[in-house]
């Protein structure tokens, strides 16, 4: 596809994922206008200036600096800006820090794009998408977090490495909270048309083996900060992804966290289940089927981010 004319992304922050989402944004064509925003002068200049190096290779064309002026007229701003988890420091304590961090950020970058779609991508993501949306007052479909988009990228590319297919060829999802409680819903996951337990095309699947999957998808980002301090491209490049849905209103099927209105039976908790994705936002899809089981851990996900929220006291 090529790239929208006239359309226009923000990335805010300009730290190791800011700056990856804006580069994958910028060689996919995602947006004609990259832009991106950080309080810290020197480094978005920065980053900026090297960006723009590269823009003769790219279908699009990349703004940015430290004042707040660079967000006006962006149909998409995607936030990444806060702070890292401290060693020693907890997920509610970075929630903490983060939720406050947005409550100064959100208003002014509201006033600077009042029609925009925003995405949260800051960590912990669920929590936050709550507090976004309580801060901002905006409908849940327009101010979303990236959720399980990442998390289902790794689940199909280790089913498709072991069922030796291509990824777009699987179709399995996760769901839930962006973090320890998530799960795959394997009652709908699927090869092709083929159910995941049916599958001949090799050694077939047991169930044993698909939690062995689970569980590395769950650890794979705790195995990358492990060997490099931090994960940035894979998450660059679903955020650019879920732009894209935005921009092209494609209303394609993303699990992307949203702020839930008595789907699923969860009222006023961000968590990822499948949502359209299109212009206006992202919109659960009420009638995804989820076994019983399936249904109980979403539920118990649900609880234990609707805990984080309710000690915050947003």
């Amino acid at each position: 596809m090529g790239v929208i004319e006239n359309s226009k992304l923000t990335v805010v922050g300009a730290g190791s994922v800011g700056t990856s989402l804006a580069y994958a944004a910028l060689i996919r064509g995602s947006a004609s206008e990259v832009a991106l925003y950080d309080i810290a002068t020197a480094k978005v200049d920065a980053e900026v200036l090297d960006l723009s190096h590269g823009t003769q290779f790219t279908p699009s064309r990349v703004t940015g600096g430290d004042d707040l002026g660079v967000v006006e007229g962006s149909h998409v701003v995607v936030i990444t800006a806060g702070a890292k988890q401290a060693p020693g420091q907890t997920r509610l304590e970075l929630a903490g820090t983060n939720a406050r961090i947005l409550e100064r950020l959100l208003p002014a970058l509201l006033e600077r794009a009042p029609h925009a779609v925003f995405v949260l991508v800051t960590n912990p993501v669920d929590v936050l998408t709550v507090a976004a949306q309580r801060i901002t007052g905006l409908p849940p479909s327009r101010i979303f977090g990236s959720g399980t988009v990442l998390d289902t990228s790794r689940l199909r590319w280790l089913l498709a490495r072991r069922a030796g297919v291509t990824t777009s060829n699987v179709h399995a999802d996760i769901v839930g909270e962006h973090g320890d409680t998530e799960f795959p819903l394997w009652s709908t996951a699927r090869i092709g048309p083929v159910p995941i337990l049916d599958w001949r095309g090799g050694e077939p699947f047991s169930a044993g083996e698909l939690d062995d999957i689970a569980r590395e998808v769950r650890d794979a980002a705790y195995t990358v900060i492990r060997g490099k301090g931090a994960t940035n491209y894979a998450i660059g490049l679903a955020g650019a992804r879920i732009v894209e849905a935005v921009l092209r209103d494609e209303r394609a099927v993303m699990p992307v966290s949203t702020v839930l209105g008595g789907v699923h039976g969860l009222d006023e908790v961000a968590l990822s289940v499948p949502c359209v994705v299109g212009g206006d936002g992202a919109v659960a899809i009420e009638e995804t089927p989820f076994s019983p089981e399936e249904r109980r851990l979403l539920h118990a996900s649900a609880d234990a981010i609707r805990a984080s929220v309710d000690s915050l006291g947003i």
